[in-house]
């Protein structure tokens, strides 16, 4: 009886590149990289976004009404859910990734027309934003999920992260350049223009994949099931316990914001008290550093310790390594609150969410359905995530009214750590039991 096929292809050039970093087989490499470019776009396009969302809200109604605006997302998200999950069993995965993406294109157009005729636009473009970065980089992942299996996933993700993290840090770095040459309004065009490209390499991927595993082309063809995003996580342990961690650790950092925040302003308003400092320039300088240095520090983290860690201890393992870097940093916020040192472990719990915690979460959804992968994902990444700001929102507003210092938010964090790592725990345990279930499947 003749054995199981093998890959005869040789390595290219690119696959034995790339292997330099992570296990790359013939065959795989193009599609790698076409994936992380398409993240590379996606999330460079966000952080020019995100500094034209800035300079609208704050010129046009200011920071108050943003804080408002931020809450009106996750009302906004209870009616986006269904509306996906609806799409999603209507068409197929190429139709609904490149479709809802120049959807969202086709707003930017929108957008451009009202601001040329000067109609304010800055709350409904701050809804609109947090509502699209999100869509659009779950549904890629969903996408990723859908295109690879567990084992490949484990191999591959890092390195279609390593997009991700050099988007984001790029982005970051030029978005204030091409504001300033382009406006506000004229960068609606160039991130119209980039989704339309995003949308056009979707197209690609989905052509050379979908038939080149048994079985694949008729699965990528159609349609999802009628289940809805939320009647999928509520009946699934293993979907209600992702939801459960997200929410878990958007509140951990946020509130860690909150304090690293509180202590830039303390020290901002003491040097201007003392030496004369502009308040600004100091909180200014201050986060562009900060920024500066977790991005860095996250695309090496993604570059150099993903591979490694996905390889040796798995995604299940993985999981737990931003909760202990969070134990080691609330506690020893807990008893050394001071500026210096609560920026230094915010620059590794940030560092380590931005690139080991964001690629080990998607991962998680490798063993699951394609309902799962695009709607409960969906769902998960989206209104699960902004569900967190809001109870982080209710903990400062209560610390506020209790007087709580910088150690009493600390000593708070580490409590929802707590949490946290029993959550993973079980995430890991039910992660351990379907991934062989799932090879066990594959090889049948």
């Amino acid at each position: 009886m003749p054995g199981p096929l093998q890959n005869t292809q040789r390595p290219t050039w690119l696959s034995r590149l790339l292997s330099m970093f992570a296990e790359v087989r013939p065959g795989e490499a193009v599609t790698v990289v076409l994936m992380a470019v398409n993240v590379f776009c996606l999330l460079a396009l966000y952080y020019v976004l995100k500094t034209v969302r800035e300079a609208l809200i704050l010129t046009e109604s200011g920071a108050e009404v943003k804080s408002y605006a931020a809450a009106g997302q996750a009302l906004l998200l209870l009616a986006v859910v269904p509306a996906y999950s609806a799409v999603a069993s209507r068409v197929n995965r190429v139709w609904l990734v490149a479709g809802v993406t120049l959807f969202f294109a086709s707003h930017l157009l929108v957008f451009y027309g009202l601001g040329a005729m000067r109609v304010p636009v800055g709350v409904p473009f701050f809804l609109w934003l947090g509502v699209f970065n999100l869509v659009v980089v779950a549904q890629f992942w969903a996408f990723a999920n859908d295109l690879y299996s567990s084992e490949g996933g484990k191999r591959l993700f890092p390195l279609i992260g390593l997009g991700s993290a050099l988007g984001a840090w790029l982005g970051a770095q030029f978005a204030s350049i091409l504001f300033a040459a382009l406006g506000p309004f004229r960068l609606l065009l160039v991130a119209a223009a980039g989704l339309v490209v995003c949308a056009a390499l979707t197209v690609w991927v989905h052509e050379r994949e979908k038939g080149r595993s048994g079985g694949a082309k008729g699965e990528a063809e159609r349609p999802l099931g009628k289940e809805g995003a939320f009647q999928l996580i509520f009946r699934d342990r293993y979907l209600l316990l992702i939801a459960l961690l997200l929410v878990v650790v958007n509140v951990v950092n946020t509130v860690g914001e909150f304090l690293l925040g509180s202590l830039v302003v303390q020290e901002a308003s003491r040097l201007s008290a003392t030496e004369g400092v502009d308040r600004g320039v100091f909180i200014g300088s201050f986060y562009g550093s900060f920024f500066a240095w977790v991005n860095l520090l996250g695309f090496l983290f993604q570059l150099l310790l993903v591979p490694r860690l996905f390889k040796y201890v798995g995604v299940n393992g993985t999981l737990f390594v931003l909760p202990l870097v969070a134990l080691l940093s609330y506690g020893t916020l807990a008893f050394v609150p001071v500026l210096a040192v609560v920026r230094l472990m915010k620059t590794l719990e940030n560092a380590s969410d931005y690139s080991i915690q964001n690629t080990t979460r998607h991962a998680l959804f490798l063993p699951t359905s394609r309902e799962a992968k695009y709607k409960a994902k969906q769902a998960i990444d989206s209104f699960f995530w902004r569900a967190g700001d809001l109870l982080q929102a209710g903990i400062v507003f209560l610390g506020t009214r209790f007087a709580f210092g910088g150690r009493d938010y600390a000593m708070l964090n580490l409590l929802f750590v707590g949490v946290w790592l029993v959550i993973v725990a079980e995430i890991a345990r039910e992660y351990r039991t379907r991934v062989p279930a799932q090879s066990a499947r594959a090889l049948a």
